[in-house]
């Protein structure tokens, strides 16, 4: 990849961002005007592309990553790993400024229209969680993992993570079926008790578990099997 200042110049992150503003800006784009300048042998744009490839949930990933995993990446110093996290929590508090009707859980038919059109046509399965405080008001939604055509791999430790990183006392599961079946499986009624069990170690209460199907989806709080 050439380096930022090998590129024309209406193509640099910077000068893209004065001239059309922030929002013509890639997430590579925007990390690399983050990152500043690149390493010796890597420029700003593969450093960001790098970072944004290490885990499946891409962008998702910095908004649980602490400075010190950060400065685990060849190439990412304290400095920047700061400047990374701190611009994270910016956009976190202003997205949480905005307005001041919040979202409130209440039926599953809350949660499903929340989900449902970015994830009834997923080819692979994806795991997601909500993320509440004690008023049950929603305080973001985290991308847990993505798996294969036929499920996916899910571990209470990687759920709990972002829900005890944000102080959330209480998370609802949501995860698609490709399928376009809603019928819960084995494995999802094994993986809820799992995690509900895991919440009552850390009081952090699971609510409900609801899988979405193809404009259709089924809450296991609902249903009894949780």
């Amino acid at each position: 990849m050439l380096r930022i200042k090998e590129l024309p110049e209406a193509e640099r992150p910077r000068e893209k961002l004065l001239a059309q503003g922030s929002a013509a800006l890639s997430n590579t784009e925007l990390l690399a005007v983050l990152i500043g300048s690149g390493t010796k042998g890597e420029s700003a744009m593969a450093l960001a592309a790098r970072i944004l490839a290490l885990q499946d949930s891409g962008i998702s990933f910095l908004s649980v990553a602490a400075p010190e995993e950060l400065t685990q990446v060849p190439g990412i110093g304290t400095a920047v790993a700061c400047r990374i996290a701190a611009s994270v929590e910016l956009g976190r508090r202003l997205s949480q400024s905005r307005g001041s009707v919040k979202f409130h859980f209440g039926t599953p038919e809350d949660i499903a229209s929340l989900f449902m059109e970015d994830m009834r046509h997923e080819t692979k399965e994806h795991f997601r969680i909500l993320l509440l405080n004690a008023r049950n008001e929603l305080m973001g939604k985290e991308l847990i993992s993505v798996g294969n055509i036929t499920g996916s791999i899910v571990d209470p430790r990687d759920v709990f993570k972002p829900a005890v990183k944000r102080g959330a006392a209480a998370i609802v599961l949501v995860h698609n079926h490709p399928s376009g079946s809603i019928h819960p499986s084995d494995a999802d009624l094994s993986v809820t008790e799992r995690i509900v069990e895991a919440g009552r170690i850390l009081d952090i209460k699971v609510l409900d578990h609801l899988i979405i199907g193809d404009g259709d989806f089924v809450s296991l709080k609902r249903e009894k099997l949780m």
